[in-house]
């Protein structure tokens, strides 16, 4: 126990003697490297092997310099059998300059350019200090002039000698300022690009430099230390390239990409990177679940946005109450207040503020409920109304890329490749005419890989030629999805209203419409087609009747399309139109559909739902 007490005195001692010292501006700074990176979604976990010195006994280990965004409560340290880590703090000091080689070159090159700029602007002042000598002297010359006409001493051959040099020296001065002035902003165009550049190298810090202090008792023999800390301004997303041979046959190659952006102000050399969907946070503990208050009021307050004191808003339809918003919209502000508090509470995790953070989840979490008042019965029935209270609107995955990488810290995004995946597509061709005169290529796949797609941009290529953008939506391992190949001009498709009649039967109005689809194919081979359209669909179906009527061809019997399309006044015809199936002899999609309702109702509008 004696022991114990000694070496934790000895430890403060050595701590508080270091402290004293942290305002020298040169420190011995360990050997480490980077070893290892996990990027997460908005900040990324850097693991650094730090060399420990020779010598046996307590020592501090400085490792020097850390990034300007590291989060200081995420340092800690590891050792091993023969280093035993006692504590680790953070510290930031005054520099008279920044010790990085390339922030040092540019600092050199800037003072260089200054010193330039300064010279030029003095060459400037001296040259216009010039100009005005001369115009004094002009106005001495016009003053002599008058004063030796009036007394008939005029020496025209030395006015003429002096208006001459005048006129000369203010040439020559002009075209000095000129070409000052030009150099003047020509230095000034390269110190400001030269600062652009420093900020870029530096991170936006050049007087500052940050430790990680380290203090270790260790025993004989050699061994490194590992330092962990989370870094801000680090992120990633997912990005992909689809490309197709063109061919029904060629498989679809998927490059899984990673835009990176790495900000930190520190290199990531040859290190193991990681990308991870995960969010990181700094509690070990879960929060205290607080009891839900419910508040009502008669006198029609609203709830105040963000201020879960306020009585909550009166339904529609209460006597005395106001007239509510669009409950979708609430809803969606009510969950746009709920991510920001949730937001905030892992920001107060990270900087140790646990009971302004659990206070914030408490709130976002009587948010979410609050919004479960204005989900709509359709909503209701899915499980994934609304995401799951904190998590990423996702799984969560990690991707380790091998080999080892080197991602720089600088502006602009790096892409990486995560994988890269061949798919055995299903081609077809989809039109829907009531939107566009285009026809699609699309492709149905399925993840076989033993990767999860997450959602992302995509760019698509056909052949080796570019055809336009798309967004990949969460693909599961094991799961069906697909893609567009953009749009096939060999391929044509047009919709026209033929007929429209209104007849009156018993006390009811009944509106027929009849529409033809013409599909024209100029390829070589028979190709399958999906053809879609729509009539509209009555949620009241006592109001209003809406029949189909005659179908040619049929509608399509896939067991999908009948499950969840066809119900809400969805068609869909599968076709093949034969090679040169065009003009006269186009395919041919024919149907109707008749509107019954009282002949006192009006049909007000259509709307897309």
């Amino acid at each position: 126990m004696c022991f114990r007490l000694s070496l934790l005195t000895l430890a403060v001692l050595l701590s508080s003697t270091v402290r004293a010292d942290d305002k020298a501006d040169a420190v011995k700074a360990a050997a480490s490297k980077i070893t290892a990176v996990t990027v997460y979604s908005n900040t990324a976990l850097v693991t650094r092997e730090v060399t420990a010195p020779d010598a046996a006994g307590l020592a501090e280990v400085v490792v020097s310099p850390m990034p300007p965004y590291t989060m200081q409560s995420s340092l800690y340290a590891e050792g091993n059998d023969n280093i035993r880590v006692l504590s680790v703090r953070f510290r930031t000091r005054a520099i008279a300059e920044d010790n990085r080689e390339a922030v040092r070159k540019i600092d050199t090159q800037i003072k260089t350019l200054v010193i330039k700029q300064q010279t030029l602007e003095a060459e400037l002042k001296t040259i216009g200090e010039n100009i005005k000598l001369l115009d004094k002297l002009e106005g001495f010359t016009a003053k002599s002039l008058e004063h030796l006409t009036d007394k008939g001493l005029l020496d025209t051959e030395k006015i003429i000698a002096l208006a001459k040099f005048v006129q000369e020296d203010r040439t020559k001065r002009s075209k000095e300022q000129l070409t000052v002035k030009q150099q003047l902003e020509e230095v000034q165009g390269q110190i400001a690009f030269a600062k652009r550049q420093l900020e870029d190298v530096s991170g936006g810090t050049v007087r500052n430099e940050r430790d990680a202090v380290i203090l270790v008792d260790k025993k004989a023999g050699g061994g490194t230390i590992r330092l962990n800390y989370l870094v801000s301004s680090a992120a990633w997303r997912p990005q992909y390239k689809f490309r197709s041979g063109g061919k029904e046959k060629d498989p679809v190659v998927v490059e899984y990409q990673a835009a990176i952006e790495q900000k930190t102000g520190e290199d990531w050399s040859n290190a193991q990177i990681t990308l991870s969907t995960a969010q990181p946070l700094l509690n070990a503990s879960p929060p205290e679940l607080k009891s839900l208050a419910v508040a009502v009021t008669t006198g029609g307050t609203a709830v105040a946005s963000g201020d879960l004191r306020a009585p909550a808003p009166v339904p529609p339809g209460v006597a005395g109450g106001p007239i509510m918003p669009n409950p979708a919209a609430f809803q969606k502000d009510l969950e746009k207040l709920s991510k920001g508090l949730r937001g905030q509470a892992a920001e107060n995790y990270a900087q140790k503020n646990a009971f302004e953070a659990a206070k914030q989840q408490n709130d976002a979490a009587a948010l979410e409920q609050f919004c479960d008042l204005f989900v709509s019965s359709d909503e209701f029935i899915k499980a994934d109304h609304r995401p799951v209270p904190g998590g990423n609107d996702g799984p969560s995955v990690t991707y380790v890329l091998k080999p080892k990488l080197t991602i720089p810290s600088r502006n602009d995004e790096q892409v990486v490749e995560i994988t890269k995946l061949d798919f055995a597509p299903k081609f077809y061709y989809k039109a829907v005419p009531v939107l566009t005169a285009n026809v699609y290529r699309l492709a149905d796949m399925v993840n076989n890989s033993e990767v999860v797609l997450l959602p992302g941009e995509a760019t698509m290529y056909l052949g080796g030629d570019f055809v336009g953008s798309a967004k990949i939506p969460l693909v599961a391992v094991g799961k069906p999805f697909t893609v567009g190949f953009g749009v096939d001009p060999q391929l044509q498709v047009s919709r026209i209203l033929v007929d429209r009649t209104r007849t009156t039967q018993g006390g009811n109005q009944v509106l027929t419409f009849k529409y033809r689809i013409l599909v024209s194919s100029y390829k070589s081979t028979p190709v399958p087609v999906q053809v879609w359209d729509r009539m509209p669909h009555a949620e009241a179906a006592m109001t209003i009747a809406i029949n189909l009527k005659d179908p040619k061809p049929e509608l399509s019997t896939d067991p999908l399309y009948v499950r969840d399309e066809k119900s809400k006044g969805l068609l869909r015809w599968d076709v093949t139109p034969d090679p040169k199936q065009n003009g006269e002899k186009s395919l041919t999609i024919d149907y109707e559909f008749k509107m019954e309702l009282d002949k006192k109702v009006n049909i007000g509008s259509f709307q897309a739902k």
